[in-house]
């Protein structure tokens, strides 16, 4: 492979892959590599090998726009959907073009030369390798692969027994018999809770706070029936567009009339648990639906191993681990065994990577988005980041899809330079954070170093589908902010 590529992809996740197949489909005059810090495709999916791990969206949307999702199952595990990952990168030979083992570090613009040179690390020797490249495309996720968020416990290192992260799962756990405290209320949390029941001796889901939760079954009924009637292409579609309208549809309402889908949650939640229950306590957050990630339940399986005795839910908070267990701040003791810690991500800018813009460090706390998805005074770079409120790979393909609109405007129009700059009338816009109306800690807790967001296009990034596909599909390339620039002319000397 060359070390000069006119499109440079730095991770080989859901998103890389799904970078790789526009860009040879839309984009095939431009060559392009993907370099892959981790020594397999996957990203998420292969890192995460926690119990049970599976998606919290419907494979019919975060499954590619191009490739059908055939299986019966629409909440897919995590083994299945590295599968369908597979199954892309060899129908389309996407292989041949990554690069695994190289950990990205730097990345270099050079006006002079309209060029970023990269700088890897080859996990394998530690030696350090440079690529350069027209265009960098970052598809390397929103967290840190290093390791997850873990708060601070006092007392943890007086506890006798083994705490884990979900980020970093051990094959070795043995937990059969055992008695198993989660602390956290997210998806994670939510998925460990029924896989490690039916070996564990008790698991207990430790919260702060509830989060809302809903029940769905893990196959789409309408799905499987068009499958039968109708090309496989043509009912994926057809499914896609369903459950992208109902996913919007169902998010709209939360904003226009948050009480009563708050209303209609909890109604469905003691129908599971009974009346007896404490949904009060357990399952009736102090924020509206949606302000933060909700959480899917496939066929009711979390409130199946509540009623069955083998999980329970804790709503406290901790005082203090010791040696047997945890002490809460009411006074009452969880005994455990195991500890597991799905306490969230941390999340970071870029694949936790230096860039400078000729000579100059880049902080992006210091520009403004353009879409969501560049920088402003960044030139030819894209990062790709889905949505908190629907399907990653919803916005993915789309992000893709405008990259290569822009290569291809590059080519048709002799420039080599596309660099979003405020116009003189956004100089004065009110300041918003990057994702807005969104409360969960693991988002709060980073905003300040991500790019601001203003009141107006292009300087948005809306997490509404229908509005970025008029904004990445339609609207002129050419807007006043986005700047195209043709090659620098370089004076020479008289012979």
């Amino acid at each position: 492979m060359s070390d000069h590529v006119d499109v440079l992809v730095v991770g080989a996740g859901i998103s890389g892959i799904g970078a790789a197949y526009h860009l040879q489909t839309l984009s095939p005059d431009r060559t392009f590599t993907i370099l892959e810090g981790r020594d397999d495709i996957g990203g998420t999916w292969d890192l995460f090998r926690y119990p049970g791990v599976r998606s919290d969206s419907d494979m019919h949307t975060l499954g590619y726009s191009f490739k059908p999702w055939t299986a019966a199952k629409s909440i897919a595990d995590g083994p299945s959907i590295m599968a369908y990952l597979r199954d892309t990168v060899a129908e389309y030979g996407i292989d041949r073009h990554i690069r695994f083992g190289h950990l990205v570090t730097t990345a270099e613009w050079s006006s002079d030369d309209a060029r970023w040179t990269v700088t890897a690390t080859k996990k394998a020797t530690g030696e350090t390798v440079r690529l350069t490249c027209n265009f960098l495309f970052m598809c390397s996720g929103y967290y840190s692969y290093k390791e997850g968020y873990t708060p601070e416990f006092p007392g943890r290192d007086r506890f006798q027994g083994r705490i884990v992260h979900p980020q970093a799962w051990p094959d070795d756990l043995d937990y059969a018999g055992k008695k198993v405290v989660i602390i956290g209320s997210g998806a994670t949390a939510m998925t460990l809770v029924p896989a490690m029941a039916d070996q564990a001796a008790l698991v207990t889901m430790l919260q702060r706070s509830p989060t809302y939760v809903v029940s769905a079954p893990d196959e789409d009924p309408i799905a499987n029936g068009l499958r039968k009637v109708l090309p496989g292409k043509l009912a994926y579609e057809i499914t896609r567009k369903k459950n992208v309208a109902m996913q919007q549809f169902m998010y709209g309402r939360t904003r226009t009339q948050p009480e009563k889908v708050k209303q209609t949650l909890l109604k469905r939640v003691r129908k599971e648990l009974g009346e007896s229950y404490d949904v009060d306590t357990h399952f009736t957050p102090t924020y509206n639906p949606w302000d933060q990630r909700m959480c899917l339940v496939p066929n009711s399986d979390l409130f199946k191993s509540i009623n069955s005795g083998k999980a329970t839910v804790v709503t406290d908070h901790i005082d203090t681990f010791d040696e047997t267990g945890i002490t809460l701040a009411s006074g009452a003791h969880l005994d455990a065994d195991i500890v597991v810690t799905a306490t969230g991500l941390n999340l970071v800018t870029l694949g936790e990577m230096t860039f400078s813009v000729d000579g100059e460090t880049i902080d992006f706390a210091d520009t403004w988005t353009y879409k969501g998805m560049s920088y402003s005074g960044v030139p030819n770079l894209v990062s790709t980041f889905g949505y908190i409120n629907a399907s990653w790979t919803l916005r993915a393909d789309l992000t893709s899809e405008y990259v290569c609109r822009l290569l291809n405007h590059l080519r048709e129009t002799g420039t080599v330079q596309c660099t979003p700059r405020l116009r003189p009338s956004d100089a004065n816009m009110p300041q918003r954070p990057w994702i807005d109306d969104f409360s969960a800690g693991y988002m709060q807790r980073v905003m300040d170093r991500f790019p601001k967001q203003g009141d107006r296009e292009p300087w948005i990034n809306p997490q509404n589908y229908t509005r970025d596909k008029k904004m990445f599909r339609k609207a002129p390339l050419d807007d006043g902010c986005m700047q195209f620039t043709k090659p620098r002319v370089r004076e020479t000397a008289p012979a």
